[in-house]
């Protein structure tokens, strides 16, 4: 773990990266943010697997482009961003509706949960996709990448090409259309 950690900081080319970590340990570790992050953008259980086998996929094919100049994190979400903005422009995504399986809210619930707190929870997992949903995309991507995977302001402007201070002020917009919007959701 602390090689990938390793790997991270410093800005080796990415065949040393790739080769001291290994392709598995770089998978173990981000296959489920990627994924999450892919689950997000498409709301579709489905579609965000695909989609993130697709990534890796990518990023295994083309590991020599990766230059080092950031995280192998930052760089797989920045394919993830790219792979779900080109699925959401394709023909079958604007001409086939797709409904989640309702299944995908399910939770398996722990011994302590009782019914009413697991479908309080299942509703508002419910709620807040409905949400996110309905907010602009670049709105919704932003609130994903600072909330959900805790990326910073550098980060997040180097992944869509923006200053961190023009991140910060969408960001804050973001919130407020989040807010507004969920408190209707009620």
């Amino acid at each position: 773990m602390s090689d990938l950690v390793e790997a991270k900081r410093s800005p080796v080319p990415a065949q040393s990266a790739w080769e001291s970590t290994g392709f598995g340990a770089i998978y173990a570790s981000h296959s489920q943010a990627i994924y999450y992050l892919a689950l997000r953008l498409l709301s579709d259980p489905t579609q965000a697997e695909d989609a993130a086998h697709d990534v890796f996929l990518k990023a295994y094919r083309h590991y020599d482009r990766f230059r080092g100049d950031s995280a192998v994190r930052t760089w797989l979400y920045r394919i993830t961003i790219n792979h779900c903005r080109n699925l959401q422009q394709s023909w079958h995504a604007r001409t086939m509706v797709s409904q989640p399986d309702a299944t995908f809210w399910d939770q398996t619930p722990g011994a302590a949960e009782s019914p009413l707190r697991i479908l309080e929870t299942k509703e508002l997992g419910q709620r807040i996709q409905t949400t996110l949903d309905a907010l602009p995309e670049e709105y919704r991507l932003l609130l994903l990448l600072v909330a959900d995977e805790q990326l910073s302001y550098g980060e997040v402007a180097h992944l869509t090409g923006q200053t961190a201070d023009a991140v910060r002020g969408k960001l804050h917009r973001a919130r407020k259309a989040f807010a507004t919007a969920f408190s209707k959701t009620a």
